[in-house]
């Protein structure tokens, strides 16, 4: 295998390298926190990312880097969701093991846990830019017109896309017996 380091592309060059990764680095990092709502590994994915892409330096142009390397963290982002769910859902069995020795009756767990389930399946059936809007203002206390100069559109725009993503919330919680 070819050292990467020797290659005559421009990314296998560390110099080149460094500059694409203080160009990309906090850029793919925003995009992956508006995109996925704050994952809390959203900082090895960066780094993975980036590793990965300096392995495949020699397969990869400059100007497909940038599109390579988002691609790579949306495949590690979804991967690390999928693992996620997996030890949510144990701990879910696990916490409602122990949540049956509290003093709330059956029927109350029972229609929280059936509450909660509605409310995250219509957070996720959202629009991505309205789940991304409802998701920065309730989850992370943003104003609109903070959201508004983070998306780069008008806070008459992030107000559109708020009340699109209540009604929706709204209808679908209702909707479901």
């Amino acid at each position: 295998m070819p050292d990467p380091k020797n290659n005559d592309t421009g990314l296998c060059k560390e110099k080149s390298f460094q500059v694409f990764f203080n160009t990309n680095a906090t850029l793919l990092r925003n995009f992956l926190y508006y995109k996925y709502g704050g994952i809390e590994d959203i900082d090895d994915i960066v780094q993975d990312s980036f590793i990965k892409l300096w392995n495949n330096c020699t397969k990869v142009t400059l100007e497909t880097a940038k599109s390579y390397l988002f691609r790579i963290a949306i495949n590690q982002s979804t991967s690390l969701f999928r693992h996620n769910a997996v030890k949510l859902k144990h701990q879910k069995e696990v916490k409602s093991i122990n949540h049956n020795s509290t003093n709330e009756s059956p029927e109350y767990i029972l229609e929280e846990k059936e509450f909660m389930i509605k409310l995250e399946n219509a957070i996720s059936s959202l629009p991505e830019r309205q789940r991304e809007v409802f998701l920065l203002n309730r989850i992370e206390k943003k104003t609109y017109k903070e959201i508004a100069e983070l998306s780069d559109v008008s806070v008459k725009a992030i107000e559109k896309l708020m009340h699109k993503a209540l009604l929706k919330l709204r209808t679908e919680i209702e909707s479901i017996p």
